[in-house]
């Protein structure tokens, strides 16, 4: 919004060109001169009544004629000053709306059978799962996708505004229905790649993994290069507690739970993150990790205000130009037919 912009209202308008509202003090003055105009005319109304005995008469009809008359004629030229002072509608909460707001976001999400550790409950996927509905359901304007990945990546939801339609496909994501393994850059590639050339100004990946990179055809680095590349910020997160924790492990007996420890590269997690701009995080249980969701929405919040430009409200004329030609157009065809000059 320019700094020009005033806040003068009418009613529930704003105007941008204020200084047009001056010619408002000349309406009645136009308004008198061409009733003394008139009422020197030697001219009689169409209903026989001498113009001049208006002035004697309170509350006659014809004087209420005439005042109708001028009201519309007034009230019409009202409208077309406030349609030169360019009204517009002012946005109902200046925080908000006013901005080009809204981010393109892809979660990656590790879904390995080591996310199904049990230091987080009922586990880390469980946990990880929750908590990304619930970060979902804080958004308004922002298109929101998933990846997910093991020893290979697949798009489980590409950016989309239909929230509910997400949450259902996170609901229905299980661990074990792809290759095995941990393929940090391939999940990252992924959700880049999902993140289309139109995308809003401000592009994130949220990438949660618990393990070291052990498969796929793209190195971590590379893809965080590539984010780089198309501008997209990406943060890491590392989900797990420090030390050994319970991990399922399958066995010809079936899926049994053994004491593990947890093995995280954080130092290649920050690395990537920093690389695009972005932060890395250590999530330790549930709380943590919803913390850690809060803290890259005020991140992201405040640089989207620091980096959009206002938008100026629409301005919008038509009412007030139209209503100004109607009423004025009734007042002198009003006018000539029931005030008939003679002379």
């Amino acid at each position: 919004m320019s700094n020009s912009f005033l806040h003068i209202r009418f009613w529930e308008y704003q105007f941008l060109a204020p200084h047009w509202l001056w010619l408002l003090a000349l309406v009645p003055v136009l308004m008198v001169l061409r009733y003394i105009r008139l009422s020197k005319e030697e001219g009689t109304a169409k209903f026989s009544q001498p113009l001049s005995q208006l002035k004697t008469l309170s509350f006659s009809p014809i004087k209420m004629l005439i005042f109708g008359i001028y009201g519309c004629v007034g009230f019409g030229l009202i409208m077309l000053i406030f349609a030169m002072a360019k009204p517009v509608l002012p946005f109902a909460d200046d925080s908000e709306n006013q901005y080009d707001d809204g981010i393109d976001i892809m979660i990656a999400l590790d879904v390995s059978m080591s996310m199904l550790a049990t230091d987080f409950l009922p586990n880390r996927l469980e946990a990880a799962k929750d908590v990304a509905k619930e970060f979902i359901d804080a958004r308004r304007s922002d298109r929101i996708g998933f990846v997910v990945f093991e020893g290979e990546a697949y798009t489980a939801c590409p950016p989309t505004r239909n929230y509910d339609y997400l949450k259902q496909t996170i609901d229905g994501i299980q661990s074990g229905k792809i290759d095995p393994g941990t393929a940090i850059g391939t999940g990252l590639g992924t959700a880049v790649a999902r993140l289309r050339t139109d995308s809003l100004h401000s592009k994130v990946v949220i990438l949660l993994t618990d393990g070291d990179s052990n498969r796929g055809e793209i190195s971590p680095m590379a893809a965080a290069e590539l984010a780089k590349t198309k501008g997209i910020t990406l943060y890491t997160i590392g989900v797990g507690k420090k030390g050994v924790v319970k991990m399922p492990i399958n066995t010809p007996f079936g899926q049994i739970y053994q004491k593990t420890q947890v093995n995280i590269d954080e130092k290649l997690l920050e690395k990537m993150a920093s690389h695009t701009g972005g932060e890395y995080f250590r999530a330790l249980g549930k709380e943590s990790l919803r913390s850690i969701y809060q803290t890259i929405d005020q991140m992201e919040t405040q640089k989207l205000v620091n980096n959009s430009v206002k938008r100026e409200p629409p301005y919008r004329p038509i009412f007030f130009l139209l209503f100004g030609l109607i009423f004025i157009l009734i007042g002198f065809i009003s006018e000539q037919l029931l005030l008939k000059n003679n002379a």
